[in-house]
């Protein structure tokens, strides 16, 4: 299922805390970036924070920016973004700036928790979602932003539990980190990321920026999901394969295709497309493991990302590059569009994937842009 980008935006301390623990908020950010984060706010449909962090902040999460809020009018949208927030129980303070300020807001909650909150009286333009009886799935959560509120591009402003969970379930797309010259240095306060199991291995960094006194760094996660569950990193390596697919020399007589093959600490292990080097047959998938080590301890927890599904048949080589794929030990594809019949009727080098044990997920979202180098063949 297609889910929003997931921005996670904090501002810490040299030792890594998001607050003190005085009763006033502790400003880390400098008033050229609080500029900057009302960009990205106007830049993103919706803003979400935990309801420790309305409790603990009472933070307003406007667009304070009267041209960047002229802006969304003139683009369809509403001056404010939609103000989100996650309650297992339900219990909010219905005076807190949240409910008050800006546009609508959304409530994710359990179904007890969504009695709870409908008592509280929170007033208008608030809506109460239950995402059922049990604990508060992320992912589900996600989904019905995306699916139901057509929320594309998602701002996480904390607190530390949400920004940690997000994490560590490859749900984010990115981390917009701002360090501030200071510490704070007393084990009671809040920290930006709390203990778990991290298996994201290193992110990527993609800017740094001085601004006045603090730094901005921005990530992004390497890591591939895990199983049938895609990660904001699976995106990424996705988009790369398209990219790749845009170099192919074009073909009357087969696809332009893309392929990354990617360790499971995010490590790009190889990257191929179709009629590389001069060779009119090779596709993608076949380029990409003919440059790796057959011994590479590092392929059965690897996933490969191709544009297009991987063939089951084929007439230029002995080995479609499905079975390539299985012999490499290779357990995990991530594709963006099924093969359609152009060259072999009822192709499924999904369906042979799949029948011998390997994941594969389909994000859809990205089949446009797959479609885009092979847009002469359908013509």
């Amino acid at each position: 299922m297609p889910l929003p980008h997931v921005l996670l935006s904090a501002a810490v301390s040299l030792d890594g805390y998001l607050d003190d623990t005085g009763p006033e908020r502790l400003l880390l950010s400098s008033p050229a970036d609080f500029d900057r984060v009302d960009e990205v706010r106007a830049a993103s449909d919706a803003i979400l924070i935990g309801a420790g962090t309305i409790r603990a902040d009472n933070p307003r999460l406007l667009v304070n920016s009267p041209e960047r809020r002229a802006a969304r009018l003139a683009a369809g949208k509403p001056a404010y973004p939609l103000k989100v927030t996650v309650s297992g129980s339900g219990v909010l303070d219905p005076a807190a700036n949240f409910w008050h300020t800006g546009g609508e807001k959304l409530v994710y909650t359990t179904d007890q928790g969504a009695e709870r909150a409908r008592r509280a009286d929170l007033g208008a333009g608030v809506d109460i979602v239950s995402l059922g009886p049990g604990s508060l799935g992320w992912r589900a959560l996600l989904e019905h932003l995306h699916d139901v509120r057509g929320v594309q591009r998602l701002m996480v402003e904390g607190g530390g539990t949400v920004h940690t969970q997000l994490l560590q379930q490859h749900l984010a797309d990115e981390l917009q980190l701002v360090l501030a010259p200071l510490f704070v240095g007393d084990p009671g306060a809040p920290r930006l990321f709390g203990p778990g199991a991290y298996q994201g291995g290193r992110l990527r960094l993609t800017e740094t920026r001085r601004i006045e006194d603090v730094v901005l760094m921005r990530y992004e996660p390497t890591a591939p999901g895990t199983g049938p569950l895609a990660s904001g990193a699976d995106r990424h390596w996705l988009a790369l394969a398209c990219e790749l697919a845009e170099r192919c020399p074009p073909s009357r007589t087969a696809f332009s295709v893309g392929a990354v093959v990617v360790a499971a600490d995010g490590t790009e292990l190889a990257r191929g497309h179709s009629r590389e080097g001069g060779d009119p047959v090779v596709h993608a998938e076949e380029a990409a493991l003919a440059r790796l080590d057959p011994a590479d301890p590092r392929l059965p927890t690897a996933t490969v990302y191709s544009s297009l599904e991987p063939c089951a048949r084929r007439a230029s080589r002995p080995a479609p590059c499905a079975r390539l794929i299985l012999d490499a030990g290779v357990r995990r594809v991530v594709t963006a569009w099924r093969e359609p019949d152009t060259f072999v009727v009822a192709a499924d080098g999904n369906g042979l994937l799949r029948g011998a044990g390997t994941e594969v997920v389909v994000l859809p979202e990205y089949e446009e842009r797959a479609k885009a180098p092979n847009a002469h063949l359908s013509g």
